[in-house]
């Protein structure tokens, strides 16, 4: 079984911020949780090196491109590695690779016929670096940030795109390729009122990659950056990875791109003769005070600082706990401590916490061998149906609301049961079902927070990983008489 799994890549002109970590953090937790279920799994993502805005703000800093897109593109890995992404490839347009895989498609689709040259008239957006057309021709606002567009009138290569229209609707129409449901319609709309063919190149476009024509144009750069999903593969070797993991299952963009997705890209490999992605998933924003976190309106929140004062792992629970994905989010310190200190501190690090404590004292740090109590192995099993759903369905916070199902249990069950009152003569089956749980939770919020995951397992003593050791787990007997390690505070509180 496979399982190719992607983000966008994301445009170097400046640094990243909190939205580019969620799109990533969830990506990565779908690719942890389908290793763990036996799949194999490619994830690709990557940086966007080519435009307009890559110039422009090299020349600002007054930097050769070069430098700046080598020193941007280090930042994103970094940060990757810092939010623990367990990506397959990270892949840069600026490759030789990707760069020839472009110019061949575009060939491709020269010979075929569904590229032709012809003039462009009409408005350009350089900060999106997209064409579009403004609400109003009097004051021309860019549709998607509402910064002013320029006009531009240029001979250029369009795409036919709108040969694809009707292919593209049938298959959205009897497919789960539009996700979330609710965007479905929005999409076919967009294609009922009629697909324009598509300019591909621009003509005074300094950085980017030429086109393989007499002109040597630029080649558009979504055209350029939609292609890594192909050339991150090995499209143009046609090599096993490419044979053995196309299409994408799951594709992960934020909304603000999904015309460019469910649209261009299909439509594309529609003209390419290959079979579409399963499920292009556009997920909604973070905000601020109402406001869209971005770039352009300086209200970034930096996922270092936050990962620098509450650690990492809370940073990932909270992006993929607080909103149902596909839903936009607001984002404040206030409720990222409130959420830290109610889930993190209070319910599931209370529990470890006392639990081994009690473990440590009235059993002198040794799991006896028991039977869990019948109602907790019910229960157990009935979240794991429903978190593995969930988790199929992309739906994270509803994922974590069931094994929080099962953290809520287990803390009423501790204090019902009471194992450190006098005369309590079941200390030894409490507490073995209060470990055989936070076992089972352990296992399931690994996809989400992995480092803590890990914590919990070994300090209830068992050996291995829990994400190596895979859902199979789950079926395994503690092992008779288990040691416990070395207690430790999972989550410190914040006031």
């Amino acid at each position: 079984m496979k399982i190719y799994i992607t983000t966008p890549i994301y445009y170097i002109n400046a640094e990243p911020h909190i939205g580019h970590a969620y799109t990533t953090i969830a990506a990565d937790t779908l690719a942890r949780f389908y290793r763990m279920a036996g799949y194999d799994v490619f994830f690709l993502t990557g940086t966007d090196e080519h435009g307009q805005k890559i110039y422009e703000a090299a020349k600002k800093q007054n930097i050769t491109i070069k430098e700046l897109v080598d020193r941007n593109s280090e930042i994103y890995k970094k940060l990757w590695d810092m939010l623990n992404i367990s990506y397959t490839r990270f892949i840069r347009t600026t490759e030789p690779e990707h760069e020839e895989t472009v110019r061949k498609i575009f060939t491709k689709l020269l010979e075929k016929g569904d590229l032709y040259k012809g003039e462009y008239e009409g408005y350009y957006c350089t900060p999106c670096e997209s064409y579009a057309i403004p609400e109003d021709e009097k004051s021309p606002l860019c549709p998607d940030c509402k910064r002013p567009m320029s006009k531009i009138s240029e001979p250029s290569y369009f795409f036919r795109m709108s040969k694809y229209a009707k292919q593209l609707e049938k298959y959205i129409e009897e497919n789960d390729f539009v996700k979330p449901d609710f965007r479905k319609n929005e999409v076919i709309n967009f294609i009922r009122a009629g697909l324009y063919d598509v300019s591909i190149t621009r003509k005074n476009v300094e950085w980017g990659i030429s086109s393989p024509t007499p002109e040597n144009y630029t080649i558009y750069v979504w055209f350029d950056a939609l292609i890594n999903y192909l050339s991150g593969i090995g499209y143009l070797q046609n090599d096993t990875r490419f044979l053995k993991y196309w299409p994408p299952d799951v594709q992960f963009i934020g909304k603000d791109i999904i015309r460019f997705h469910h649209i261009i890209w299909p439509c594309l490999l529609l003209a390419l003769d290959l079979p579409l992605p399963k499920t292009i998933f556009a997920h909604g924003w973070w905000t601020s005070g109402k406001d869209k976190i971005s770039k352009s309106k300086g209200n970034i929140v930096s996922p270092q600082k936050i990962v620098e004062e509450y650690g990492l792992d809370p940073l990932r629970y909270f992006l993929l706990r607080e909103v149902s994905f596909g839903l936009d989010g607001e984002y404040s310190e206030e409720g990222f401590k409130k959420r830290y200190n109610s889930d993190l501190v209070n319910d599931l690090g209370n529990l470890v916490n006392r639990t081994l404590n009690l473990v440590e004292t009235k059993m002198s740090g040794r799991i006896g061998n028991q039977t869990p109590k019948t109602t907790l192995v019910k229960l157990a099993i009935s979240v794991f149906e429903e978190y593995q759903k969930k988790m199929k369905a992309i739906a994270f916070s509803e994922a974590l609301e069931e094994i929080w199902k099962l953290v809520s249990y287990l803390n009423r069950f501790l204090d019902e049961e009471a194992p450190w009152r006098e005369g309590c003569n079941n200390v030894r089956e409490i507490l073995y079902s209060t470990v055989y749980g936070i076992r089972i939770v352990s296992i399931m919020l690994a996809p989400f927070i992995p480092a803590s995951s890990l914590r919990i397992w070994q300090m209830l003593g068992f050996d291995g990983d829990p994400e190596m050791g895979g859902f199979k787990l789950l079926k395994q007997e503690i092992p008779e008489g288990i040691k416990i390690k070395k207690r430790e505070i999972l989550f410190p509180r914040k006031k």
